[in-house]
């Protein structure tokens, strides 16, 4: 392999990486819509029937 493919190959190991890493990071903050319990919205709608 050449010099320009090995750097190559090295930044885009490392830009992987961090594109995981990010990835990793919002989904361990954000919740699943569904699992969120009693919204608002959910109250109120069983409230009214």
């Amino acid at each position: 392999m050449t010099k320009s493919k090995k750097i190559f190959l090295a930044l885009f190991v490392v830009f992987m990486i961090i594109i995981l890493y990010i990835s990793y990071d919002i989904s361990r903050r954000t919740t699943f819509p569904g699992s969120k319990g009693n919204l608002k919205e959910r109250i109120t709608d069983q409230v009214e029937k």
